[in-house]
């Protein structure tokens, strides 16, 4: 599926962004893609061949022809008001494919100099749709990096995990400018993931870790644009009732999640008093990556009433429940939500296999069955 994405991309494109966390596949994406292309010029920044081929960039890359790859960009953002002159040529003799593990409004770059040029493609890693239907579970537990999945045992994908996190604070933060002293944010997320699925308090942290709020808000932004969580900003409607305004906090990455808990085999993951969050979580994070919905949001108002993920697709908003348990059934937060929402279905996931209505617009659906008929569509 990301294979067709990149290459449509790269159709309609003068430049096309492949972003998301070190480790999540982006460079496998591109070497599958680049194997049917003709004339191929490949720059990894942290290769320092590489690095010195681009120590005059416009003199480098302005002769090249045909597909011009640039992996882990984010090390050098004074390349963007270069690749904007070059796609601005008459004719176009190269187009562009970049790698980052940087968000794009943490290279402000990129979205400055190649406003109305460049496609981005998100990466979160391997989806349940890679898995073998018996592989739900240590996708789960272990997350979608792929040498995390794919270690010999539940050990060595925790001890992977450790060194990633390890790396991420004391490499890839300074290596981007970020100069907050490792055990600080180190802190700071392991007590984020506390709060995995909950609605985000700044004082209560900021208390605990005895800054100010506007300090915690920093280092969230921080770890949302290096895709390590996600920020669920919530719906507002039209309505009476007194809503939430605060965001939601989900991690993106559940092995991640996992690790900074401790949580190191599937028996302590399920006895964990975050299995259920967690799980809500996964969910949450493969419904985004592959529906890939126009807008995205969480509902809730202070009476109890919300709804997991508010999805808008076309004209159509959606409502979507995630679940753990063996038959979930129709609760009054959900009949709620549909009613005040104006939903026109909602649905509610969960790890089981079979599928039924609860009543007339809402449905238990099996979450890989949900995401199946989702790309078939």
């Amino acid at each position: 599926m990301d294979l067709k994405r990149l290459d449509r991309a790269h159709q309609r494109s003068k430049v096309v962004a492949l972003v998301g966390p070190r480790q999540c596949g982006k460079t496998t994406l591109m070497q599958m893609f680049t194997r049917n292309v003709k004339d191929v010029h490949i720059f990894d920044l942290e290769d320092p061949t590489s690095i010195a081929a681009l120590e005059e960039p416009m003199t480098a890359l302005k002769s090249l022809k045909g597909l011009v790859v640039i992996d882990e960009i984010q090390r050098r953002p004074d390349l963007f008001p270069i690749l904007r002159v070059l796609t601005d040529r008459r004719p176009l003799t190269s187009k562009f494919l970049i790698l980052g593990s940087a968000a794009p409004e943490l290279l402000q770059q990129s979205s400055e100099s190649l406003a109305g040029r460049i496609e981005y493609i998100e990466l979160s890693g391997l989806s349940l749709l890679d898995m073998k239907s018996d592989s739900f579970e240590r996708l789960w537990l272990r997350g979608g990096f792929p040498p995390a999945l794919m270690a010999g045992s539940d050990e060595d994908s925790f001890a992977w995990k450790k060194q990633f996190i390890q790396t991420f604070l004391e490499r890839d933060l300074p290596a981007l400018g970020i100069r907050i002293p490792s055990t600080t944010l180190y802190r700071f997320w392991s007590m984020l993931a506390h709060y995995h699925g909950n609605i985000w308090n700044a004082a209560e942290i900021a208390r605990s870790l005895g800054v100010n709020e506007s300090t915690t808000r920093r280092y969230l932004d921080i770890l949302e644009s290096l895709y390590m969580v996600r920020v669920l900003r919530p719906w507002h409607a039209n309505l009476k009732k007194r809503q939430i305004k605060s965001p939601k906090i989900i991690f993106r990455d559940t092995g991640i999640l996992h690790t900074l808990l401790g949580i190191k085999t599937g028996n302590e993951l399920l006895n964990h008093p975050k299995s259920g969050a967690s799980w809500e979580g996964f969910a949450i994070e493969q419904v985004i990556n592959i529906l890939q919905p126009d807008e995205y949001y969480f509902w809730g108002t202070h009476g109890g009433s919300e709804i997991d993920l508010l999805v808008r697709q076309g004209e159509k908003w959606v409502g979507v429940e995630c679940k753990r348990k063996d038959a979930p059934r129709l609760t009054p937060s959900i009949r709620n939500a549909t009613h005040d929402l104006k939903l026109a279905a909602a649905i509610v996931l969960y790890p089981g296999n079979r599928r039924y209505a609860l009543n007339e617009t809402t449905e238990v659906v099996p979450l890989r069955e949900f995401l199946t008929e989702a790309v078939s569509q």
